[in-house]
């Protein structure tokens, strides 16, 4: 379950250079990724007669605002975590059931929106990465995917981790490597958010919205009961016991995105 730990320990002492490029990027797509998601639930409850996260100053990049600490160490550990949740008031709301929805997928929802848009960035960039004579073998054989899915292919992979030496004999420009890399990075986080977000278990969004959607609010639990399914589904998060079934549906959603836009290569 310490893999990216034990990972980048390893590096900092083999690739010291590299490893601390790594933390970076890690950096900004964590802060990036967590803050826009809270964002969006925030902006969406506005549009819905909200007011709450704008009067509490959660309408900002600022990230101090945002970050939970335990779900930023999930971040970096597991790949997936979670923000401290925007206050939102449902009574302000002008339609309930209807905007407690809506706001409830609007973090989901730009994940997902900066997952598509993050590989259709990585996808337009390999017409100016790889060499055209690449390029045409990759077009004609419709392997398109395998400059995208780091899951599956070990040429997006070998640029998502950074260690594409043996691919660079096929670039154009190998600065052009690390800018693909940090929005292979941005699509993978954000695509394992909205997916992570999903489980209905308090307090990500999937069990608001199963709340409302299916149970119409009957599922309304005290805030002891809150607090104590959270520290239970922190434990089960950090012991690892969801890392296999994540990645699996990580690996199959992401597989048929790379797949989606793999005609723009």
């Amino acid at each position: 379950m310490f893999s990216n730990i034990t990972r980048l320990l390893n590096g900092l002492t083999t690739d010291p250079v590299g490893t601390l490029i790594t933390l970076l990027y890690m950096a900004v797509v964590i802060l990036l990724s967590l803050i826009l998601h809270e964002c969006a639930h925030g902006y969406a409850a506005l549009r819905c007669g909200d007011p709450t996260a704008r009067w509490m100053g959660r309408l900002t990049l600022d990230p101090r605002k945002h970050l939970d600490p335990y779900g930023t160490i999930c971040m970096v550990i597991l790949g997936v975590g979670w923000a401290r949740p925007v206050p939102v008031n449902p009574r302000n709301f002008r339609h309930y059931r209807r905007d407690y929805i809506l706001v409830s997928l609007a973090g989901i929802a730009m994940n997902l929106a900066l997952c598509l848009l993050s590989l259709c960035i990585a996808a337009l960039l390999c017409r100016a990465l790889w060499v055209p004579e690449f390029l045409s073998s990759v077009r004609e054989s419709s392997q398109g995917a395998a400059l995208l899915d780091v899951y599956h292919y070990g040429i997006a992979n070998a640029i998502y981790g950074g260690s594409y030496v043996g691919y660079d004999l096929m670039m154009q420009s190998t600065a052009l490597a690390w800018v693909q890399r940090l929005f292979l990075m941005l699509a993978q986080t954000n695509l394992g958010l909205a997916i992570f977000n999903l489980i209905p278990v308090p307090p990500l969004d999937g069990y608001r919205f199963l709340d409302e959607f299916v149970f119409h609010g009957r599922l309304s639990l005290n805030p002891q009961t809150m607090q104590i399914i959270h520290v239970v589904f922190l434990v089960i998060c950090v012991s690892g016991a969801l890392s296999g079934f994540l990645t699996t549906l990580n690996a199959g959603a992401f597989s048929f995105f790379a797949r989606l836009f793999a005609p723009i290569v």
